[in-house]
């Protein structure tokens, strides 16, 4: 599955963003999606998951109560907006599936297959 980003760009402290993630493949409602990220310097971080029905969501702590993840099945993309975004949230964004039915939203890494290429967030204090 083809994933691609996008959303991106530069905002103030405060401020809203939504990314998008649009997936290709005719089975994407059967798969579990997450969005992760990554500052300069540091690793790859969860940020959030969701369940292949849209059902169940799963947050960081750092994001929780400002970010919220969805999908649209029937336009085959995961959402995440972000609100009340700080500077701290500057990172490269990218989306992952696990092409699976998953009922419980993933957190690790490593258990997904598919990897888009990323979007750039950067919040200015």
């Amino acid at each position: 599955v083809q994933l691609q980003a996008s959303g991106g760009g530069l905002v103030q402290a405060g401020g809203s963003l939504r990314l998008s993630c649009a997936a290709s493949g005719r089975t994407f409602s059967s798969y579990g999606m997450g969005w992760f990220r990554q500052a300069p310097g540091k690793e790859r971080e969860f940020v959030a998951a969701i369940s292949s029905s849209g059902s169940r969501t799963n947050y960081a702590d750092s994001v929780k109560g400002r970010f919220t993840i969805s999908r649209g099945n029937a336009k085959n993309t995961v959402y995440l907006q972000m609100n009340s975004l700080k500077p701290e949230d500057t990172a490269v964004y990218y989306c992952a599936a696990r092409r699976q039915n998953v009922i419980v939203p993933i957190l690790d890494p490593g258990v997904y297959d598919s990897w888009g290429q990323g979007t750039q967030v950067t919040v200015s204090s």
